[in-house]
């Protein structure tokens, strides 16, 4: 599924959009960035309310494509940017971490929708 796929599933907001539109090869849910370091998979989402600059800053090491604010956090104002300069999507919907990972899970491994 591509970003823009992912977005339109979980009726997210797409904050920053100047990315590529890729697919998605899984997801990965924490708030602990080194947890993200140690275990997310290149190529995937990041789902997380860690909405600040050092998230993208995480996903850039990993290699994510996508980071998956939830809950309406709020962006600390240099977050989107240092996503555009890496050119990664920053989506934001209202649902907590465990609705979105439950949605995401079904939409990768059971192709059913969210």
């Amino acid at each position: 599924m591509k970003i823009s796929e992912m977005a339109a599933a979980l009726g997210a907001e797409i904050c920053q959009g100047e990315f590529e539109d890729v697919e998605v090869s899984g997801a990965y849910t924490s708030d602990l960035l080194s947890d993200v370091m140690a275990n997310a998979k290149d190529g995937g989402a990041l789902i997380t309310i860690q909405a600040h600059k050092n998230t993208v800053a995480t996903a850039t090491l990993v290699d994510i494509s996508v980071i998956v604010i939830c809950n309406s956090r709020p962006f600390i104002d240099d977050m989107l940017e240092a996503a555009k300069k890496s050119g990664i999507a920053v989506i934001r919907t209202k649902e907590n971490q465990f609705t979105v990972s439950g949605k995401l899970w079904k939409l990768f491994n059971a192709g059913g929708s969210a």
